[in-house]
């Protein structure tokens, strides 16, 4: 009886290590599928040189994770064609085709332009569970995504003005 006991106990431990195991494999291949798995033209600077390019505000979204403040953004009620890119990089990252009022007071966007132009990570800041999105190319902190967005994704890409610049479409003449 003694033995079935152990053995039993024994088969539990191993079943949990192994289905542990397999979860962070899981994690660790959904991570790598999310992120940009190209890192030749990945952006690393030291804190200093980010000071020397960015303003105050912009290093503290970009480089500490921080938020303006809602409805502050100059890009908020921005209804020009375009691009949006990364402010730290210049890397592509939203058309405004994919913007939309969401009434949150953050520019919102329902897809980039490539998935693989911006990164998700787990975000547990401030007492919830969120998805951060970042920039593949520098991780400058964007904003968040949410799925409560428009169709066609069901997503809310929540971003600070601050992290982006805006590119315009040059003008087409019509015939």
């Amino acid at each position: 009886m003694k033995n079935i006991f152990w053995v039993l106990i024994l088969f539990i431990i191993f079943s949990c290590n192994t289905s542990n195991t397999e979860l962070v494999e899981k994690e660790k291949t959904k991570t790598s599928i999310s992120s940009n798995t190209d890192n030749s033209d990945m952006i690393r600077k030291t804190p200093e040189q980010w000071k020397k390019e960015l303003n105050e505000q912009e290093y503290y979204v970009l480089r500490e994770k921080g938020t303006e403040r809602a409805g502050t953004g100059d890009l908020l009620n921005n209804k020009k064609k375009g691009i949006y890119t990364c402010r730290g990089c210049q890397l592509p990252l939203f058309h405004s085709d994919a913007k939309f009022n969401s009434g949150t007071g953050w520019p919102s966007y329902f897809q980039p332009i490539k998935k693989e132009n911006v990164k998700e990570e787990s975000d547990s800041s401030h007492g919830m569970v969120r998805t951060e999105i970042l920039c593949g190319r520098c991780d400058g902190h964007l904003g968040h995504v949410f799925d409560d967005g428009p169709q066609p994704t069901g997503l809310r890409y929540c971003i600070n003005s601050v992290s982006l610049d805006f590119v315009p479409q040059e003008g087409r003449k019509k015939n």
